[in-house]
């Protein structure tokens, strides 16, 4: 049986706004797909306001069940279901050490609790509701939809200094199998995506910082990844069954140095 397409599929992206999610939708779209895009308080852009296979909200928080519902019931209501969820909503380190030795001050708790809030309860949050949606369909090839989170490569190793990020985005990876086997009995795949050093709007106050002198530590290319090097493998993903369970890197090789050359 030949492999699925993403052409005819509803889904929603979180944080599609703008980087990776904002690739993601529009490549989606490009290839045939229907995306929902729920974002906080970013601008649309006009490629994605214009676009009539894109229904985009504003004013989503995803650590809210009111919210992440509210956006659910538009996919219900203007689409009639739900196939797919891409959760790239996050956002960046608060920076520092575990405690800073020289100002004699720990890592402030507020900040690592906002990391934390954002990235892995927002994205748990989106998870556990449009799971119930999506397991409404009818399957196809053995699979009623998929989700699939955004985590990365600090999950597996990271450059001092961005604790908080680092727990957030490892804690995506670890729930990958386990959400694949709650999901299991409902034909629903869970993947999340490790990606290294990317060209976003995130990353660029991290040029400033250096980070970006760290694409010498991949093997080939040698260069930031693409953000729709990113989207190409949410779609490789959508049309493979068989890909279940898994973190995926992307990341052209990367290890992160350590001591940090930063």
């Amino acid at each position: 049986m030949p492999v699925t397409s993403v052409k005819g599929l509803v889904g929603m992206v979180t944080g599609g706004a703008s980087g990776l999610g904002r690739a993601t939708t529009l490549r989606l779209v490009e290839q045939g797909a229907k995306v929902i895009v729920a974002i906080d308080f970013q601008a649309f852009g006009d490629d994605i306001k214009a676009n009539k296979k894109i229904v985009a909200i504003s004013g989503i928080d995803i650590r809210k069940e009111a919210d992440v519902m509210k956006a659910i019931e538009e996919c219900k209501t203007k689409c009639g279901r739900l196939d797919f969820v891409v959760n790239c909503a996050g956002i960046a380190s608060a920076g520092g050490s575990i405690y800073d030795f020289k100002t004699g001050k720990p890592h402030s708790l507020e900040a690592f609790q906002k990391v934390l809030d954002v990235n892995l309860l927002g994205t748990f949050n989106v998870c556990r509701l449009a799971a119930g949606l999506i397991g409404k369909n009818e399957p196809v090839n053995g699979v009623r939809g998929c989700i699939i989170n955004t985590a990365s490569i600090a999950a597996f190793d990271s450059p001092p200094g961005n604790v908080d990020y680092v727990a957030s985005k490892g804690a995506l990876h670890s729930m990958t199998l386990v959400i694949a086997r709650d999901l299991s009995e409902q034909m629903i795949r869970c993947v999340s995506i490790a990606p290294g050093f990317f060209l976003t709007p995130l990353s660029k106050p991290m040029l400033k910082d250096g980070l970006g002198a760290l694409t010498k530590y991949t093997a080939c290319p040698k260069r930031p990844g693409e953000p729709d090097e990113f989207a190409h493998l949410v779609q490789a993903i959508l049309e493979n069954p068989m890909l279940n369970g898994e973190t995926i890197r992307i990341d052209a090789g990367m290890r992160m140095p350590f001591p940090s050359p930063m």
